[in-house]
Order: C-alpha cells, then sequence, then structure tokens
C-alpha cells in the first residue's frame, strides 16, 4: 500500500523534515494513533482509511508486515502501549513472541546501510543495534503494528527510515539502495517457523479453528482461515502446537523447527480431527482492551490466594 494518508501526503511541502504538514488526514486526526487499542480505550472516531485497512487485514490472511515511516532511523517493535500485564520494572511492554520480533527487527536492521550502528538522528537518541521495543521508546496509543499483531495474526514492525520526516524526491535512489537488501531479508522472514492445514477426517478444511503454540498464549487466539490454514512465525526450536475445536478433544504436536528461510517454505505440519464435517464456529475477538480485562482477571485472583494461603498458615498453626 503506497500511503494510508493519501490526504496528509498531498498536503506535504517537500522538503519538510519535521512534523507539521502530512501527519494528519484530512480530518485532522493522526491515524498511526486511530486504531482499537489492546491495553486502553480508545477515544477517537475510527477514520474511513484506518477503517479500511483494519476491513483489508480481515480478509487477507497476512502474516508479516512492515509499516514504514520517516522522523527516525530504527526498527522498532510490538507492543507499543501496555500495561501491568506486559511492562517488565524497566519500561519494557513485552508480547508473546517477544523473541521472534527481536529477530525480525535485528534481521532488517542488520541489513541496513546504517541503521544497525543505533546511532539514531542526534545526540540524544541512540537505539543499540537498531532496534527498539516500540514502549521503551515512548507509549502510544491506536497503533497499526500493535493491531496487527493482536487482532491481525499478522507480525509487523514499524521501520523509521530517514531522520528527515518528507525527504525530497531526489534522494530516493540512495534510500533504496540503503534498504533494498533489508526489505528482501525481511520478507524472506515469513518462511521462519510453522505453518499448515486443520481438516476433517475427510480432508475437508476446518476455519476458525485455534491454533498456538504451547507457552505463547495470545490475548486474542490465533486461527485458521477459511481455508483451515495456519501461520505460525517462531524461531528455531522445539515446540508443541496445539490445534483446538471446541467441542473436540484438542491435538497436540511436537515440532522441531530449523532456519529454512532460504528454501522459503517453513516447516508444513497438518492437523487432522477423526470426525467428519466439523464446522468450528465463526469466532472473533471484540476490539475492546483485550489486556486490561486480562489485567483485572489477574488481579482478582490475588486476593483469593493470599486467603488460600492464610487457610494453609491457620491449618497448619492448628494442626
Amino acid at each position: 500500500m503506497p500511503t494510508m494518508n493519501p490526504d496528509g501526503f498531498e498536503a506535504t511541502k517537500v522538503p519538510d523534515c519535521y512534523y507539521t504538514r502530512g501527519r494528519y488526514n484530512k480530518n485532522g486526526e493522526d491515524l498511526n494513533r486511530n486504531f482499537p487499542d489492546a491495553f486502553e480505550k480508545n477515544n477517537a472516531s475510527i477514520q474511513p482509511e484506518t477503517q479500511a485497512v483494519m476491513n483489508w487485514i480481515k480478509n487477507e490472511t497476512f502474516v508479516l508486515s512492515a509499516n514504514l515511516h520517516g522522523g527516525a532511523l530504527v526498527a522498532s517493535y510490538t507492543f507499543d502501549n501496555g500495561n501491568s500485564v506486559t511492562i517488565s520494572s524497566k519500561g519494557y511492554s513485552r508480547s508473546p513472541d517477544d523473541d521472534v520480533f527481536i529477530h525480525l527487527a535485528k534481521t532488517y536492521s542488520s541489513n541496513h546501510a546504517s541503521m544497525y550502528k543505533g546511532t539514531g538522528c542526534d545526540n540524544r537518541q541512540s537505539f543499540p543495534e537498531g532496534i527498539t521495543n516500540g514502549y521503551s521508546w515512548y507509549q502510544l496509543e491506536g497503533g497499526m503494528q500493535d493491531y496487527n499483531y493482536v487482532w491481525g495474526q499478522c507480525f509487523e514492525i514499524t521501520l523509521e527510515l530517514s531522520c528527515c520526516k518528507y525527504p525530497p524526491a531526489d534522494q530516493l535512489e540512495k534510500f533504496w539502495r540503503d534498504n533494498k537488501v533489508a526489505l528482501i531479508e525481511y520478507i524472506k522472514q515469513v518462511h521462519l517457523g510453522v505453518k499448515g492445514q486443520v481438516m476433517d477426517r475427510n480432508g475437508n478444511p476446518i476455519p476458525n479453528a485455534i491454533v498456538e503454540a504451547k507457552g505463547r498464549p495470545h490475548v486474542c487466539p490465533y486461527r485458521t482461515n477459511e481455508h483451515g490454514e495456519y501461520f505460525l512465525l517462531l524461531l528455531p526450536g522445539t515446540y508443541v502446537i496445539n490445534a483446538t475445536v471446541p467441542g473436540y478433544k484438542s491435538i497436540l504436536k511436537t515440532v522441531e523447527i530449523t532456519d529454512n528461510t532460504s528454501n522459503f517454505s517453513a516447516l508444513k505440519q497438518d492437523f487432522s480431527f477423526s470426525e467428519v464435517s466439523i464446522r468450528s464456529r465463526a469466532a472473533s475477538c471484540p476490539k475492546t482492551p483485550l489486556y486490561q480485562q486480562l489485567g483485572r482477571a489477574s488481579a482478582a485472583v490475588k486476593p483469593t490466594l493470599h486467603i488460600l494461603v492464610l487457610m494453609t498458615v491457620v491449618l497448619a498453626i492448628f494442626k
């Protein structure tokens, strides 16, 4: 997609190295603050451009993507926002697939002409190895990369490619040379991990089946598409993959994933349920702050645990 914000693009006076023009759409909204947020309620009215992109994400099976920006020189990865469920004491908002996101960001940075140096754009800004966790850099509500990961089942990073927000056209050839190898190597990472189909006994695809790697629970579970296909980006290693269809016994398979990106093919692992003509009920996660709800649920459990501990101590005293 050449640009998500055509009105802002047209309003830009090139060259413009600042943020005063082009950032907002015709209605004065920043589209990269306009998506539903997984951590807090986004009160901004969904713009037509944002809704069009959300529909596009919903109707296609995207697995890997990148959001290209200007204004810095760094590869930034999810989460951009966070709460007590994801934020560490050091101000880092960790996703269930944090290792994969670090790998993706480093893949781009290390293949870029200068991003890997981590020097940023001025003396106040440095990024070790040319990458950053989005929240560690600055908190952002309603961003596209978090939305893509949580609701789109797509691993997206944000690539800040120029210190000048809107550089002049005569620099495009240099930008292409600086980014060409990085773009190609990044795209190849779509072949990381495992993929396959979930089917019934007759080989019919089962849409909306949940397929996830053990120990990597997504707050909005990853599901198969209309063709029963699933795609999980995972680094080389041993994993237990769980395929679940509500009302049926889950199938667990242990897989050994190797780095097969050079062969342009992820590991293929299909799942076949013994029943016939299974149709998993269509399901989707509400566009609400899912991690906020998870945080409240976790907090509600703690008093119960404290009571259980107290009861155990009392019983031990009177034993």
